[in-house]
């Protein structure tokens, strides 16, 4: 089932698996042509990953090696040391001692001996993490509402426009809902991405209350038939409390008009922010329901350790994943991918 079959009442529910999204550009002709093109775009995807990730798997791969050199059981020592190491990487600590737990335990189980597989238990640990269900959930009720939530300056309007695209392109009719109402220069910016990918934008001035723009923008939507509206929030700081419980209101005022959304709020989170996503993703989960999250700036120095923390100790999964401002730099998130970018060194290449 792929991502067509969205609102074309066939069931009741339906399951988009990542998988199944098509890509941006447009797919047709022979299936062999098809399959090859995928093909490509995996490589160019973990290619892209790898080098995103790098700082960070330098720092995870050549630590463990250096850990682990000469190294002929698996002590207190050891493990005391890959203890460091994966906080030094941005894993969290709760979600580092976690893992190194699990390797103490299966050291004292005999199922662990050897040093030299530490590296691949704890990369499976990591994807056992990262693996959890991150599938588009959705209903026969139109419009399908995406709440994107997130701090000023994580990519959260370039997001907007891609998660529009990747729609629009799969034939769905989109609308926008410009609900950044503090700065002008978000409503233009919203608008011009609206231009740039061919679908609609309600606004209001700048100043109105963000809340009712996003109400009468699902009220809009909803008789007119669009299947999807995106809406835009205002970009704030996590310690910002006043602006924080605006999002609850904004949560209350669409369940007015349809009772089951918003569907989906995503949060934009940098990753290049380290640690302190992991407080904005505990402080978002706590005013609304963050059902998953997009990860951008994969193309500069990411800290990609920090989300393993996130998903482990939030339960949101990683749903997109971005690497620069091209419309189609958003790809949906694969776990496999990202840890064999994060685990795979240049003397792992086949692994």
């Amino acid at each position: 089932m792929g991502f067509f079959d969205i609102f074309k009442g066939k069931k009741k529910d339906t399951e988009i698996q990542s998988d199944d999204l098509k890509p941006i550009e447009d797919v047709n002709d022979k299936q062999e042509e098809v399959s090859e093109k995928k093909l490509e775009e995996k490589e160019g995807i973990l290619k892209r990953l790898k080098k995103g990730l790098s700082k960070t798997s330098d720092k995870i791969v050549g630590g463990m090696e250096s850990v682990l050199l000469g190294k002929k059981t698996i002590d207190e020592e050891l493990l005391e040391e890959l203890e460091e190491l994966f906080i030094s990487a941005d894993v969290g600590v709760s979600t580092t001692i976690k893992i190194i737990e699990n390797v103490r335990k299966d050291v004292s189980r005999k199922v662990l001996k050897n040093p030299e597989e530490l590296r691949k238990y704890i990369k499976s640990e990591v994807f056992d993490i990262l693996n959890i269900e991150n599938s588009l959930k959705v209903t026969d009720t139109k419009p399908y509402v995406i709440l994107v939530v997130g701090v000023n300056g994580a990519g959260k309007t370039t997001s907007i426009a891609k998660l529009a695209k990747m729609f629009k392109d799969n034939g769905l009719k989109v609308v926008l809902a410009a609900g950044d109402t503090f700065r002008a220069a978000a409503i233009e910016q919203l608008c011009i991405w609206g231009e740039r990918v061919g679908v609609p934008v309600i606004k209001q001035s700048q100043g109105s209350d963000s809340a009712a723009v996003i109400y009468d923008a699902v009220a809009s939507a909803k008789a007119k038939g669009f299947d999807v509206i995106i809406a835009d929030t205002a970009g704030r700081l996590h310690t910002k409390h006043n602006l924080m419980n605006e999002l609850s209101k904004v949560n209350r005022v669409i369940k007015k008009e349809i009772s089951d959304a918003p569907h989906e709020v995503l949060l934009v989170l940098d990753a290049t922010s380290g640690q302190n996503a992991v407080m904005q993703a505990r402080a978002f989960k706590q005013e609304v329901d963050v059902t998953g999250i997009i990860l951008t700036k994969l193309d500069g120095t990411a800290k990609g350790g920090v989300i393993v923390g996130i998903v482990d100790e939030l339960g949101i999964p990683v749903k997109f994943i971005g690497f620069g401002e091209s419309m189609e730099d958003l790809k949906p998130f694969n776990a496999k991918d990202f840890v064999d970018a994060l685990f795979d060194g240049k003397n792992d290449e086949n692994n």
